[in-house]
């Protein structure tokens, strides 16, 4: 009989380190602080944990932590590859073992050093991402050497095609700045972004500037996935997993995909809308608030039109309308993201849905009842809908 995840599994503890520039610890010691204070804000034991995933990216290998954590016997213990994209991965995970009965209490988690160690933002041009991957050797010739420099070869393609401005671009660094401003983990807590002060950043690869860029951070994020209906026995509100995905399509590469037919859309998150929409029984006329991935701020306007939110080539508007605030149609990334809160692979985004789903988000709007979020653009990616018990 066919397992559906509709309902089965749901995050039932979110747990994080400080963010930081230089945590001056190992990323084991992140690994296994997020760890503690997700167990702790579920109210259970590390000896309950029997399961354990993170991404192929984590230095800290599974039973590294369980020793460290003082869990007991494990059932499940698993990576997940691909960068950003493996976040919602890792949920899902959690989830089909849950509902199959693999594990009964998934902890899943990133932890990395990611300004003070190595830094994401290097590229191939540092010693982050193996740099024989065949494909990157045809770009790095012409300086395309960093994540920032494939994102913007896609980011001009779409503005031309459909008019978008970095005005636009500067909407979306400054709604979710202004978020981060209520939020005292976040490293733009306090720090207003204006237009002025976001169009006189340096530009770091046209038309990206700084603000259009995420961050680098120190830092671990931890969630516990078990049962819905052992969620409701532990101390907080479940967020309950409705639908989650991974998705890769024809032509996928790590990053670039500039080989694809069309480089004005993201045919992995239109294929991962379509399965979590179908999943979940849901639209996106029913999600209320948003955690998009957003490594860059055009990577949240195209996957706009991924999910269905508007029509293809009508994001920009959408966002010029401030939908993406707080008291707009579809408030985005309410912690500041990875934007303005930290760079986490997009793990803390997953922490603010669960949030969200609580009610507990330093910029709660009212009515939240589902909440989309993505992992990873360019790169195989992911969904997940969360929903209220």
């Amino acid at each position: 009989m066919p397992i559906s995840l509709k309902n089965e599994a749901a995050i039932a503890g979110i747990g994080s380190t400080e963010f930081s520039k230089n945590s001056g610890v190992s990323e084991l010691s992140l690994a296994c602080q997020a760890i503690n204070h997700c167990l702790n804000d579920a109210g259970l034991a590390p000896s309950e944990v029997d399961g354990l995933v993170t991404y192929t990216l984590d230095s800290t290998d599974e039973i590294e932590v369980a020793r460290a954590m003082g869990m007991g016997d494990l059932t499940l213990f698993a990576k997940i590859n691909y960068g950003g994209g493996a976040a919602v991965g890792l949920i899902q995970q959690a989830a089909m073992a849950v509902a199959t009965g693999a594990a009964k209490n998934v902890v899943v988690w990133r932890a990395m050093n990611g300004r003070s160690g190595k830094r994401m933002g290097q590229g191939v041009s540092g010693d982050i991402l193996s740099s024989d991957i065949i494909h990157w050797s045809w770009y790095m010739a012409y300086g395309m050497l960093t994540p920032v420099s494939w994102v913007a070869m896609i980011a001009n393609a779409y503005m031309h095609k459909y008019g978008v401005t970095v005005e636009h671009l500067a909407e979306v660094a400054m709604a979710q700045r202004d978020f981060a401003l209520n939020n005292p983990a976040a490293a733009g807590y306090g720090k207003p972004l204006t237009l002025d002060g976001y169009m006189n950043a340096r530009m770091v690869c046209e038309p990206l500037r700084l603000y259009d860029c995420c961050q680098e951070t120190d830092g671990g994020c931890a969630l516990l996935i078990t049962s819905t209906e052992r969620a409701r026995d532990l101390k907080q509100k479940p967020a309950v997993i409705r639908g989650v995905t991974q998705a890769s399509s024809r032509g996928q590469e790590q990053m670039t995909s500039f080989y694809r037919d069309d480089l004005q859309s993201l045919p992995e998150m239109e294929l991962a809308a379509r399965r979590v929409y179908k999943m979940s029984g849901l639209g996106p006329q029913d999600i209320d608030a948003t955690c998009l991935y957003d490594a860059f701020t055009p990577e949240v306007i195209m996957q706009l039109e991924s999910f269905s939110f508007c029509g293809r080539g009508e994001a920009k508007d959408f966002v010029a309308d401030g939908n993406l605030r707080r008291d707009g149609q579809l408030p985005n990334n309410t912690h500041g993201g990875l934007l303005s809160e930290a760079y986490i692979h997009g793990v803390n985004n997953i922490a603010e849905g669960a949030r969200l789903i609580r009610g507990s988000s330093c910029n709660q709007p009212e009515g939240v009842e589902h909440v989309l979020i993505s992992s990873g653009v360019g790169v195989p990616t992911g969904a997940l809908i969360l929903g209220r018990d």
